[in-house]
């Protein structure tokens, strides 16, 4: 009888342990790089309300309408939802633990994020964000330092080929005076819309400036500009945001078409993109969302704040050399024993307290095969135990690069030849 096999889901991928290190490298630098700017580390549930979402990215968008991981609890009816995102997720930690009582947050997470959506490179129905948020800063000079704050990153990382395109999309009651004259302009040139452009003229029909329909790029270049109903307030924001840019020596590029896909967004709305990765251009957007801490319940709170896929930077720094050829951790040190277990699983762990790297011989296998291995494991040395060394608490030790030759000695002596020429 066939045993059947089980796959991944589509578009879930596994990390394989020659992909690990890439991982583990990435988020160890930023770890480090979000440390060097104040910036507290967060953890929140996989799954959450599903009107957590809906209430916040809208429900008219194509993250609620069509790629939410949705269901009902069995147990007690409630509808609940796998995050397709970590903004909305954040500001509801952010209010149920009070944290903005403490003042102002400067906060960021990684992890896991769920779109059912058709699986390409780049785009998967599980991949994994950096998030950075900050919340209770009203002014420019925190948007222009989460925007050098990715620069810095990039420089970190060894990304070259990326660039800043910037926009401001105004207050609410902008949109709405744009989002009218946006759809008369629209229905004056609906033979040529998409069915999904031409659903959105009656939704929200901003989104329909995002649309990659090369038939529509014409009619969407000509449609009018938000900047002529920008409202006083943002446009000084705005400027002054621009302005800072320019002292701190950021290039920019405005995008006047960039409005982002979720609704909480107002005023800023930033992207950075690269031309090496096709399709998926797009490796960190953000922006502002000034209400959204309001309209989840909380008090009025200005906030500001950027996501980035790992996936996306992974691909790029896997084009980097340096990167490339990163490897997974190299033992230091190969146990080899011979009717010495007890001995040999007892020096490894001495060896291991002292932050020796050990890979210890496991299983079958004759001194032959085992020092076989140890000349491939990438260790430095070779610890050979048998019965003569567990009599005398002594081991072997091998040197497996270059000129020595073995020598029996006590264990104290031959951790300090390891430390010294590991």
């Amino acid at each position: 009888m066939k045993v059947e096999q089980f796959q991944a889901v589509r578009g879930m991928n596994d990390v394989l342990p020659s992909a690990s290190p890439y991982w583990a490298a990435l988020e160890e630098t930023l770890r480090q790089w979000l440390a060097s700017y104040g910036y507290c580390e967060i953890r929140f549930p996989i799954v959450e309300p599903t009107g957590l979402f809906v209430r916040s990215i809208g429900s008219v968008t194509d993250i609620v309408e069509k790629e939410m991981y949705s269901f009902v609890d069995g147990l007690n009816g409630e509808a609940l939802t796998l995050r397709p995102e970590g903004t909305a997720s954040c500001v509801r930690l952010v209010i149920q633990n009070h944290l903005l009582h403490e003042g102002p947050q400067r906060l960021w997470y990684t992890g896991p994020m769920f779109r059912h959506e058709r699986p390409q490179k780049g785009r998967y129905r599980q991949f994994h964000q950096c998030g950075v948020e900050a919340l209770g800063y009203a002014g420019p000079e925190v948007d222009a330092e989460l925007i050098l704050m990715t620069a810095r990153l990039w420089k970190r990382l060894g990304l070259t080929e990326v660039s800043l395109q910037l926009n401001t999309i105004g207050s609410s009651e902008t949109r709405a005076r744009y989002r009218t004259r946006l759809r008369d302009y629209f229905l004056g040139h609906t033979a040529v819309l998409d069915e999904e452009s031409r659903r959105r003229l009656e939704t929200n029909p901003l989104r329909i400036l995002d649309s990659k329909n090369p038939a529509m790029a014409q009619i969407i270049q000509g449609a009018p500009s938000l900047m002529e109903d920008l409202d006083e307030s943002s446009q000084i924001h705005f400027d002054t945001l621009q302005q800072l840019l320019h002292d701190a020596g950021q290039a920019f590029e405005l995008n006047p078409r960039l409005v982002r896909g979720l609704d909480y967004y107002n005023a800023t709305v930033f992207e950075w993109v690269t031309p090496l990765l096709g399709a998926q251009s797009t490796i960190c957007g953000g922006g502002r969302y000034d209400g959204l801490v309001e309209q989840l319940g909380g008090k009025p709170t200005p906030a500001c704040g950027f996501a980035m896929g790992l996936e996306r930077l992974l691909a790029l720094l896997e084009m980097i050399p340096v990167w490339a050829s990163r490897n997974g951790p190299t033992p230091e040190v190969f146990v080899a024993h011979h009717g010495a277990t007890g001995w040999a699983l007892r020096v490894a762990e001495v060896l291991r307290e002292a932050g020796v790297r050990v890979l210890f011989h496991a299983g079958e296998g004759g001194f032959k095969s085992q020092m076989k291995r140890a000349n491939t494991s990438g260790a430095a040395f070779a610890v050979i135990l048998g019965d003569e060394e567990q009599a005398r608490h002594e081991v072997s030790l091998k040197p497996l690069r270059g000129q020595g030759e073995q020598q029996r000695m006590t264990v104290s002596e031959a951790l300090a030849i390891i430390k010294s020429n590991t």
